[in-house]
């Protein structure tokens, strides 16, 4: 039901009944949102339908027949942007191939995430919830088999399947899922939530209450979070924002104790016994948020090192860093530490937790270098999703990928993921003892332990 009225700030509610046939040919509305920063905007595509029934999904299938694995996308866009219905995840490429492919939109920032008295919490994670109940209880009649339905998703999507294993009320409605450039440590706990609730009804003279933010428009809502979003970024100081001081996303999931009852990270090899797993991120994720803004060109060695012990990477830490990297500029090395915090090592964290839980996992990187804005994003965070769902000829993505993107590549992850939606294996061997990961690029290949120097940084820190 559309979440308005009565219903904002609840708990997802059943769809009103309607009688004769409804039209559901064209994309619904989508979730009220900011646009994005400059510099992305003209990079991730973003779509805006009006409407209030924004609680919605797509499907794409091979035909109402037979029982055929099913794709379930959750989108990313740090929890405040996106939808399921951009042209990059259109699912035709996946029906093609054999695969019910089903894409949803989810409450985002503050309507979805906000932590405060007299509302559920993480309202856009119980909207997840409801909608892969719908595909439980319907894809049958669109070709699919509920019980072989993987959850997929990148950057805030793949923040969200890993928490979605942690959740009770998420339990039994998936068999795999693929996390690409997220993992199971970006949530934030209820206190860093309530204080981020509150920052948010002094900026608009409410009470902290959910009453307080039901007499706010949405629209006024939206760009107050959004203003707040900046000044955090701006000012990151974690003994005023938690866990949210080095991520800057200050609507992501929190530990409530109920909705979500711990960080993912720690109740993975309990939550995920049976259930298969791909993981992975991409080589230079975090030019995506230097590069086209301008930003890697101002960070100057103060603001390095502030950034590094914020992370909690001391001197001799940061001096591995350039010795790994002995070319790079303080803006380089900057974007190799937010890569490997934020995705890298959160994707390795969660393929070795499982891998002494006696669990395989399967991992990958993503490697292929976009030659856009001059070959400086290199393979950016959000790169890989054209050619996972095999859409190099979506116009709207060749402003990311670039005019001539390699199809061979897309060929080659794609047809991984259909293998591994279909059976639970990509095509090569799990990371174990030898840590494998299968590194896609214009020569896509197995590779053994990638940057051992720079793994071993992280640890006892993340």
């Amino acid at each position: 039901a559309a979440p308005v009225g009565d219903l904002r700030f609840a708990a997802p509610a059943p769809v009103p009944a309607w009688d004769g046939v409804r039209d559901a040919t064209a994309y619904g509305p989508t979730a009220p949102k900011g646009p994005y920063p400059p510099g992305l905007d003209g990079l991730l595509p973003e779509l805006s339908i009006a409407g209030d029934d924004y609680l919605n999904l797509n499907v794409w299938t091979p035909g109402t027949d037979g029982r055929r694995p099913v794709l379930v996308w959750i989108h990313g866009g740090a929890f405040v942007n996106g939808s399921g219905s951009i042209r990059g995840y259109d699912g035709t490429r996946f029906a093609r191939d054999g695969v019910v492919c089903v894409t949803i939109n989810y409450r985002l920032g503050a309507e979805g995430f906000l932590h405060v008295d007299g509302a559920p919490a993480n309202r856009g994670l119980l909207d997840q919830v409801a909608a892969l109940t719908w595909v439980r209880d319907n894809i049958a009649a669109f070709g699919g088999d509920p019980d072989t339905v993987t959850i997929a998703g990148e950057s805030a999507g793949a923040m969200s399947v890993t928490t979605l294993t942690a959740m009770p009320s998420a339990q039994g409605l998936f068999r795999r899922v693929i996390a690409q450039s997220g993992g199971g440590h970006h949530v934030m706990s209820a206190a860093t939530a309530t204080a981020v609730a509150r920052a948010l009804a002094e900026d608009l003279g409410v009470d902290a209450t959910a009453d307080g933010f039901r007499s706010v428009s949405t629209d006024r809502l939206v760009q107050a979070q959004d203003a707040l979003s900046l000044r955090i970024a701006a000012q990151p100081d974690p003994a005023v924002w938690g866990e949210i001081a080095g991520d800057s996303m200050a609507f992501e999931p929190c530990v409530d104790g109920d909705v979500l009852p711990a960080r993912p990270i720690d109740t993975l090899a309990r939550t995920t016994a049976g259930v298969d797993m791909l993981v992975g991120s991409n080589a230079d994720e975090a030019l995506l948020f230097l590069v086209p803004n301008g930003m890697i060109d101002l960070v100057a060695d103060d603001m390095l090192l502030a950034s590094a012990a914020g992370f909690g990477i001391d001197a001799a830490a940061l001096a591995t860093y350039r010795a790994a990297l002995p070319d790079a500029t303080a803006g380089d090395l900057l974007a190799a530490l937010v890569r490997d915090r934020t995705f890298w090592i959160p994707a390795v964290r969660m393929a070795e937790t499982r891998l002494e839980a006696g669990l395989p996992t399967y991992v990958y990187e993503f490697a292929w270098r976009t030659p856009q804005l001059a070959g400086r994003l290199g393979a950016a965070h959000a790169l890989e999703i054209a050619f996972v769902f095999d859409n190099l000829d979506d116009p709207e993505g060749e402003a990311f990928v670039g005019p001539k993107p390699p199809q061979h590549l897309a060929d080659a992850m794609h047809a991984a993921w259909v293998a591994f939606v279909t059976d639970g294996n990509p095509g090569w061997d799990p990371y174990g003892a030898a840590r494998t990961v299968m590194r896609f690029d214009d020569a896509s290949a197995v590779v053994h332990d990638p940057m051992p120097e720079l793994r071993a940084v992280w640890t006892g820190v993340r």
